[in-house]
Parts: structure tokens; C-alpha cells; sequence
């Protein structure tokens, strides 16, 4: 779409857009307001190699504001760590409500279910979870994506994520908070900064 400088997110019901990515602020932000999967693509300065599965797109979504909704987000942010964990421990049979990815997520299932029913497209999507959280506030995140058809999925308990994308090699990543997405400039082509949840509220 090319709309001479206009906000072209008002077309993305008529596309059926699963995803809209721009390196503008206030697209992303109207985009996601609509409702849309949406994320700031942020410029890398030298373009990694191509990936060495040829037949595999990677991609790696956050868990909390990304796939996830920001509910215990807020509750780390509002009253600290031992509350979080107890919010999630409390919690852990109720599966977590949908981030502002996950329709994306679901469109990629969709399209796996899809190539995999044609055997002459050798095309396989690979997803994968990186969180900072840890045991026991996991529990809840991996009984919901348990449900949701994800390939794999690590809780990092704080440490940096940057090393383990270097490891899983993803074609595109997506976190809420800005110092995640800064540490995987160079790892991931393509990294999206999710403008959603209270991480990004001003």
C-alpha cells in the first residue's frame, strides 16, 4: 500500500492483515489500537546472512504484551516479583488471555496446517516462546501455549535473551520492552517492537 505519507493501517481489515509492521510509532500504535498484530520494525545496520534453513521461517514472539496479554505484567510492575509470582502460581489452570501477537500466532498455525496438507511445498514455519520468566510463574504460560501450537518454548528467568536467538537464529523476533529488542539488532533480520502493554504506556 502505498499511501503518500497517510497511515495505511485502515486497510488492513479489507487486506485481512495478519501483521503490520512499520518504522512508524504512530502507525504501529493506531494499528494495534484497531486491533491489528502490529509491531515497529526497527533498521538494522548491517544485514545479517541469510539463514541457514532454507526451508524454515523462524520466528520468536515475547510471552507478557506480545503473545500474552499484559495482565501479570501489571501486577510485577504494580506490587514486585513475589506478588507476580503468586498472581501466576494462583493461577495456573486459568490459561492466559491473548497478547496483541497472538492472531499472528494463529495465522502461522493456519499456514503450517496448510503446506503441510501439499507435499510439494517443502515450507515449514518454526515459533518459539523466549521469556524472562522462570519457575513457578511458567506453569500457566506453558499450559496455555500447550493449547496454542507452539514449537518451543524458554524461560529465562532474567537472563539475556540476545544469546538465545543467536542460538535459534530467527528471521524475526518480537518483545514490548525496547532493551530486548535493542540486544537482538544484528541476531534476528527483522526485529519488532510490540508498542502494547503497560511497558510501553508512555
Amino acid at each position: 500500500m502505498f499511501t503518500r505519507g497517510r497511515s495505511p493501517f485502515a486497510y488492513l481489515k479489507p487486506l485481512r492483515a495478519s501483521l503490520f509492521l512499520s518504522a512508524n510509532p504512530d502507525d504501529v500504535r493506531d494499528a494495534l489500537a484497531a486491533g491489528f498484530p502490529a509491531a515497529r520494525v526497527l533498521p538494522v545496520e548491517t544485514p545479517r546472512a541469510a539463514s541457514r534453513y532454507a526451508d524454515e521461517i523462524r520466528i520468536v514472539f515475547d510471552g507478557d504484551a506480545v503473545l500474552f496479554s499484559d495482565e501479570a505484567e501489571r501486577v510485577f510492575q504494580s506490587d514486585g516479583l513475589t506478588a507476580f509470582v503468586d498472581h501466576e502460581t494462583g493461577k495456573r489452570d486459568s490459561p492466559l488471555p491473548g497478547g496483541s501477537l497472538k492472531p499472528l500466532l494463529a495465522a502461522l498455525n493456519k499456514l503450517q496446517r496448510i503446506a503441510d496438507d501439499h507435499d510439494d511445498q517443502p515450507m515449514h514455519i518454526r515459533t518459539a516462546l523466549v521469556t524472562a520468566r522462570s519457575a513457578p510463574a511458567h506453569e500457566r504460560a506453558i499450559r496455555t501455549l500447550m493449547a496454542w501450537d507452539i514449537d518451543e518454548a524458554m524461560f529465562l528467568g532474567g537472563l539475556d535473551k540476545g544469546e538465545f536467538l543467536r542460538e535459534f537464529k530467527p528471521d524475526f523476533f518480537f518483545d514490548d520492552q525496547i532493551r530486548h529488542c535493542e540486544s537482538a539488532r544484528g541476531i534476528s533480520p527483522t526485529t519488532g517492537h510490540v508498542l502494547s502493554g503497560i511497558a510501553n504506556a508512555s
